[in-house]
């Protein structure tokens, strides 16, 4: 029986052809994934937005500073003039008499309104002391000790306009003036040893407001001071601020401790 022929060499593959050993390995095919449960994201996104929520209600309910309660309208332009009305301040209209506005604090009662151009400046039983021009409280100030003596002398005499947007509040211990635009204080008058200044006891002469100050064995004199937008008028004295001021008719260039400008 004859042999069977040689099979001979391989053909060679053309060129740019890949022989079967020469192929990347397949890949594995993917593994289905399940798709992960959304529940435990969900509660987080709903906890997230119950405690904005939560967040948001409180910050709602809080209630306002030195609990201020402003409500109505004003002008830009004051056409009204402030009132006590039992536990609020409101502001009437001048020409017909109509309410604006009205402003109250929570548990508290206003003691005496003064008005200062187009706002009105109150104050209160617990001796703090506020300012407003119907549409917003501007500023807030603190009157030291009112527990001692607000009861027994009442709002009588202790706001005391000095001109040129100074107000003094004037009460046994001491005289504080502030400057009415923003409440800065600018100086402090203290009573002297022994004494006390009278709220009520106060007249004006021109720019200056003569006080009461009662001293024992004191002259008569002695138991009146004269106060302007300066401070104590005494001579000699330094005008608040870096600079003197440019002299003003009936001021004399006196002097007195003054605060200096925050």
């Amino acid at each position: 029986m004859p042999a069977p022929p040689h099979p001979g060499p391989a053909p060679t593959p053309p060129p740019g052809s890949r022989r079967p050993s020469d192929a990347p390995p397949a890949r594995p095919a993917p593994l289905s994934h399940r798709p992960r449960p959304l529940v435990p994201y969900l509660r987080r996104a709903l906890g997230l937005l119950a405690g904005l929520c939560l967040l948001g209600v409180l910050h709602q309910a809080r209630p306002p500073a030195y609990g201020d309660r402003l409500t109505g309208s004003a002008h830009a332009d004051r056409t009204w003039v402030p009132r006590v009305r039992g536990a609020v301040v409101a502001g009437y209209d001048t020409r017909g008499g109509a309410p604006r506005w009205r402003y109250a604090r929570a548990g508290h009662r206003p003691v005496v309104v003064l008005p200062a151009r187009a706002e009105a400046i109150t104050l209160w039983d617990d001796g703090l002391l506020t300012t407003t021009d119907g549409r917003t409280v501007r500023w807030h100030r603190a009157l030291p000790d009112a527990a001692e003596w607000l009861p027994a002398h009442g709002g009588a005499g202790v706001l005391r306009p000095l001109g040129h947007g100074i107000l003094a509040v004037v009460t046994p211990r001491r005289v504080a003036a502030y400057r009415t635009a923003d409440g800065d204080l600018r100086w402090t008058l203290p009573a002297r040893d022994g004494c006390a200044f009278r709220p009520g006891g106060a007249l004006r002469r021109g720019p200056a407001l003569l006080l009461a100050q009662p001293c024992p064995d004191t002259a008569w004199t002695g138991q009146l001071v004269a106060l302007d937008d300066l401070g104590r008028i005494t001579p000699g004295r330094t005008p608040l601020g870096s600079a003197p001021p440019a002299p003003r008719p009936g001021h004399r260039d006196a002097g007195n401790s003054l605060a200096p400008p925050r």
